[in-house]
């Protein structure tokens, strides 16, 4: 019998990736995994929702799916399934809507109804339970692999639909994610990226992010334990310690949302700091860890947001030590306080607001990497690519070294050697 062919594709953030990479080893056993450039009996799409650009994607993809095969059936799984339902199934050859609840239960599910005739609908409530995964996620297209250990949010910015789409705060049990994290280890991943939707508010029966860090740095052959995106108010100053300390794998960068550098701004969106409470973080962080790589995240548009108020984003982003900030426009999302605010950016301002960010950020970039210029640095290479090995340092700068030997998965100090668009080359 003909095995079938499933395919993959992950919108979003690493968590999704994280969950998908899971989701792959539950179906090894039962269906052929192929590139999602390739024709599949299955598609699975991890879908987005945090703009209205994710919503469009998902579309595109299923159009892409079917011209590689017209009788495909289709899984959308995750936040649009969440807040969208219904919707979804009236998407041609979309056989399953699965929640974030269910989804990663996908492997039994598709199982066991591919050949229903009536497509599928599973979304219910999310809870706050722990949770645990037991299929190790073991990411063979990827050197760093994603550590999930929470999910969901209870901040509810007002320009957030994340705590509809994920629901409220809930972390995974202690045990599990270091059992995975040994698993991950054990396949050959010298670096971790914990990941999770507001990860400094991990708590599982009294442990908290610190454990996961003590833990982790016990696991024999872990060379580097990298925090994704986290909240500014939930970093403890342990976790700062942990960065400035030398024989700690845990590395010297915080990915840190600022969302805006205006106050009344930050205010409309509902964020838990102020700037001088932000700015106060930052200065404590860089005086303990001196060389930190610092990135964040900024929305342009926001309801209200004038002249001044960008004038002073612009700013505070020029005066902090950031090496890099993702620029969003504002996306009005069903669900947020935000959609009643006045005041509506028109998209041409967004623009070109969201040029002028960019540009600094690249500026940003270019100098925190060049303060680097003549120095030797660890980096793990991931990919070959045009005569260059890529790989990433520490403080996540992204490395291009020439060499014929295989350094793919291999921690290696190059001296970096000069700084071109993005990119520092080394010898």
């Amino acid at each position: 019998m003909v095995q079938r062919r499933i395919s993959f594709f992950t919108q979003g953030c690493r968590l999704n990736q994280a969950e998908t990479a899971t989701l792959i080893q539950g179906f090894s056993n039962t269906f052929e995994v192929v590139p999602f450039q390739e024709s599949a009996d299955v598609v699975v799409i991890n879908t987005c929702t945090v703009t209205e650009n994710g919503d469009t994607d998902t579309r595109r993809l299923i159009n892409k799916a079917r011209k590689l095969n017209p009788s495909t059936k289709i899984a959308l799984i995750g936040c649009q399934s969440q807040v969208l339902k219904e919707k979804l199934l009236e998407l041609p050859n979309v056989h399953w809507v699965i929640g974030n609840h269910e989804k990663m239960s996908l492997p039994t599910t598709i199982v066991e109804t591919i050949d229903h005739e009536n497509p599928i609908l599973n979304v219910t409530k999310l809870t706050r339970d722990p949770f645990t995964s037991h299929t190790v996620g073991v990411d063979t297209h990827h050197v760093r692999a994603n550590l999930k250990i929470q999910d969901g949010c209870d901040f509810y910015c007002s320009f957030c639909i994340i705590p509809f789409a994920r629901g409220p705060a809930r972390s995974r049990d202690f045990q599990n994610s270091l059992e995975e994290a040994q698993a991950l280890v054990k396949a050959g991943h010298q670096e971790l990226i914990l990941t999770g939707i507001n990860l400094g508010t991990y708590d599982n029966s009294g442990k908290t992010l610190i454990d996961i860090l003590d833990g982790l740095e016990a696991i024999p052959g872990l060379e580097r334990i990298r925090i994704s995106s986290i909240e500014p108010t939930t970093v403890a100053s342990a976790v700062i310690a942990k960065m400035a300390d030398p024989n700690s794998p845990v590395c010297a960068y915080l990915h840190l949302p600022i969302q805006s550098g205006s106050d009344d701004v930050l205010k409309g969106m509902r964020r838990h700091y102020n700037t001088q409470e932000y700015v106060h973080f930052v200065n404590q962080a860089t005086q303990k860890v001196p060389v930190l790589g610092l990135g964040t995240d900024v929305i342009v548009g926001f309801p209200g947001e004038t002249d001044t108020h960008f004038d002073e984003t612009v700013s505070l982003l020029n005066t902090l030590p950031f090496s890099y900030f993702h620029v969003f426009s504002y996306s009005e999302r069903s669900l947020t306080r935000a959609t009643k605010l006045p005041d509506k950016v028109p998209p041409a301002i967004i623009a070109r607001r969201s040029e002028v960010l960019r540009q600094l950020s690249h500026q940003k970039q270019t100098a925190f990497y060049t303060q680097f210029i003549g120095q030797t640095v660890p980096v793990l290479f991931e990919y070959h690519k045009n005569g260059y090995w890529s790989g990433t340092t520490e403080h996540y700068i992204k490395v291009k070294f020439k060499s014929n030997e295989d350094l793919k998965n291999t921690l290696k100090p190059v001296t970096l050697e000069r700084v071109e668009n993005g990119i520092a080359y080394a010898s």
